[in-house]
């Protein structure tokens, strides 16, 4: 069974920054796709990116795209999300989720974080 947990949400004024983290367990994941969504209240869920375990490479949303970095630690088997330029838009639960394969398709991904909140203040 795999576990995945997020940690690093919180608050932040527009133009700051953060970084989640998404520890996971249970698997090998050198096969699969490591991303993240999020979803603001009354929006549907949103793909944020996503990265191949193996090989690294990344996938955006043109909504954050140059703003948003994936990152992996294999060894911790820990991946992250740098945002940077944050504005008020970006405000949501964010997910981790690990997946089949390297898509903004969230049914294509199989298990999930509980989510951490990110709030960012005009």
């Amino acid at each position: 069974q795999v576990q995945m947990v997020e940690s690093g949400g919180g608050w932040v004024q527009a133009g700051g920054s953060l970084r989640l983290s998404c520890q996971a367990s249970g698997r090998t994941f050198s096969k699969y796709a490591m991303g993240w969504f999020r979803q603001a209240p009354g929006k549907e869920r949103e793909f944020v990116g996503a990265i191949m375990w193996s090989g690294g490479s990344t996938l955006y949303s043109d909504s954050v795209k140059g703003r948003f970095t994936i990152s992996r630690d294999n060894a911790k088997n820990t991946w992250f999300l740098q945002m940077n330029s944050l504005k008020p838009d970006d405000t949501a639960d964010y997910y981790c989720a690990a997946g089949l394969r390297l898509s903004s398709n969230p049914a294509y991904f199989f298990s999930w974080g509980q989510g951490t909140q990110v709030t960012v203040s005009s």
